[in-house]
Parts: C-alpha cells; structure tokens; sequence
C-alpha cells in the first residue's frame, strides 16, 4: 500500500500509479489542469512516466472559467 497527499488530503492506493493514471482513475481531464508533483511542475508530457510513491506531494489545480 502506498499513501500520498493530493490537494493536502492523504489517498492511499494498493500499489504505485503514474500521474496520468491516476488522473483517469478520478476523472479528471489532463488538458484542463496542471500538476505540482512535490513542491515542482513537471511537463505534461513526464505525466504518464511519473509513478507516485509512498509519501509523494501532489497539487491539482483546475482551470476555471469566468467572466
């Protein structure tokens, strides 16, 4: 089991993910958000190489729209 902290809440998971998967996994659309993976933004393009491990940091932002 592995435990990391996404948006300052602790998620645990039965074995390691990468960031892309993990962003499936909640539904989350990679195109409207960006990452911080421990306290620096990766390119999108690392997303699916990134595998998140015990005690990992991640910061989902969205973009929202407005007027």
């Amino acid at each position: 089991m592995i435990v990391f902290i996404v948006n300052g809440e602790s998620i645990e998971l039965e074995e390691p993910i990468s960031i892309s998967s993990y962003l499936d996994s909640t539904g989350i659309n990679p195109q409207s958000v960006v990452i911080e993976y421990n306290y620096q933004i990766p390119d999108k393009q690392k997303w699916k190489d990134i595998i998140l491990k015990d005690g990992d940091n991640l910061e989902i932002v969205k973009f929202m729209g407005g007027g």
